[in-house]
């Protein structure tokens, strides 16, 4: 089974920090939600306080498949300002294991250099901050080992194709079917 981590900042988006779990746990993927403070509660742009499964301190990364980072403000400069996050961020690159982050999140993988060369997307307005990106404009890119989202909207197709990346297409096709979200795009 995949083994993933999402890093959860104050002021990260509630829809992209929290569809993202929903639906990897539907499809069976450990998926931990780690908060970047000394506690586990973290309250999210909307003023919706969750508690994360760990705390940065806490937590073993060694095992990670995935990590990734909601977008929102401040949520994403709160991560990009977290040196935990980003030395896990690097750890990650370095051993050729799978990240992703979306809306403006993006921002962090730019700023380590993490999207130099690589294809990227992001929330309309955020990619200057994606340092080295060929921006896409796309609603999720794919470009080997990096997966990122344009924002709000794309949190069902980034998480399907985040399952996907993970060797989970079986499910990922399933949960397009079972969530009905196949019915919202025939009736476009």
């Amino acid at each position: 089974m995949a083994k993933v981590y999402e890093f959860i900042a104050p002021g990260s988006e509630e829809i992209e920090a929290l569809t993202v779990v929903d639906v990897l746990r539907r499809a069976g993927i450990d998926i931990q939600t780690v908060s970047i403070l000394p506690t586990r509660e973290v309250t999210l742009s909307h003023g919706v306080t969750i508690t994360c499964d760990a705390t940065i301190a806490s937590a073993d990364l060694s095992d990670a498949d995935m990590l990734l980072l909601p977008g929102g403000l401040p949520g994403a400069t709160n991560l990009n300002e977290c040196q935990e996050v980003r030395e896990a961020l690097l750890n990650q690159d370095a051993a050729g294991k799978k990240y992703g982050a979306i809306c403006a999140a993006p921002l962090v993988l730019g700023s380590l250099g993490l999207l130099n060369g690589k294809r990227a997307t992001c929330y309309p307005g955020f990619e200057d901050q994606m340092t080295g990106a060929d921006y896409t404009a796309e609603i999720y890119t794919i470009d080997g080992n990096t997966i990122t989202g344009c924002g709000p909207a794309a949190t069902l197709p980034y998480s399907y194709a985040i399952l996907e990346m993970l060797g989970y297409a079986n499910e990922a096709a399933a949960l397009r079917e079972g969530m009905m979200f196949n019915k919202l795009m025939a009736a476009k």
